[in-house]
């Protein structure tokens, strides 16, 4: 994948900033004028600095361009206008409603794996059954913040336990790209590089009885102590967040492929 361009500096006047979401959006000036319903001619002025926009237009101008929230405080302060949208961790008193039905997710899942990640694929919570899975990692790649996909594509992660490695790594990488397209993130394009250098095997899954490539998802099989174990997974996100840690958060929940995955999960849990 080639590298986006990367978004303006902190310091860098509104307009640079605008212009950048605008040809990263692939639009032009006419067609984001069109969108804001607003000129042409007063979209170029802005770009160039030559207008101020109004708090109002910022928000229009981010809203019609699909600008992450944390982005979106950026414009605001480059336009010289106050932060709109609150970054607190997870553990903050306010989001205590929002912890505490993360971890009912997470818990429920079991005896299921589950996990929670921000927006760089940094580990935010786990459920009881994650660390099982983990027998063998090296331990530096356990030490936080732990980056859950740099953990299962890593040499010595998970990488060589993969049974289907070429086809979780490009399902991986192919997520971070949409990601990479929506948000700019000049460090999520860094991790794309990083774990896209890895080397890998190629995929022996089929003739060893691993899940066969599904329809509706890429299945994750793992190498395990206990056998080959293969998954499903899905991804929850909070709707219509007005916090940026609560939209950037994801809940990512494994469910067994099979009825040998399903009953290793449930001697696990009983076990522990």
């Amino acid at each position: 994948m080639t590298s986006t361009a990367h978004p303006p500096s902190a310091r860098s006047p509104f307009g640079d900033h605008l212009r950048h979401w605008r040809q990263h959006r692939r639009l032009s000036q006419q067609g984001l004028a069109l969108e804001a319903e607003i000129s042409t001619r007063h979209l170029s002025y802005v770009e160039t600095g030559r207008a101020q926009p109004s708090r109002e237009m910022v928000l229009r101008l981010v809203e019609r361009l699909g600008v992450p929230l944390r982005e979106r405080n950026a414009l605001l302060v480059a336009a010289g206008y106050a932060p709109m949208y609150q970054a607190r961790p997870l553990d903050h008193p306010d989001l205590a409603a929002a912890r505490q039905a993360v971890d009912l997710v997470l818990k429920g899942h079991e005896p299921n794996p589950a996990l929670a990640v921000d927006r760089h694929w940094n580990l935010v919570a786990a459920n009881a059954i994650v660390p099982l899975l983990l027998a063998g990692v090296a331990p530096w790649l356990l030490e936080p913040p732990v980056n859950v996909l740099r953990l299962s594509l890593h040499p010595e992660g998970l990488g060589p336990r993969l049974a289907n490695a070429a086809h979780w790594r490009a399902h991986l990488l192919h997520r971070l790209q949409q990601q990479i397209a929506a948000t700019s993130d000049a460090q999520l394009q860094a991790l794309h590089d990083e774990i896209a250098a890895y080397p890998f095997k190629e995929d022996e899954a089929d003739s060893h009885g691993a899940a066969p490539a599904s329809h509706i998802a890429v299945p994750f099989a793992l190498d395990t102590d206990h056998g080959r174990l293969n998954f499903i997974s899905t991804i929850t996100i909070f709707g219509t967040p007005v916090d940026v840690t609560l939209q950037e958060l994801a809940v990512e929940s494994f469910f067994p492929a099979d009825a040998q995955t399903q009953d290793v999960l449930g001697r696990l849990r009983k076990a522990n």
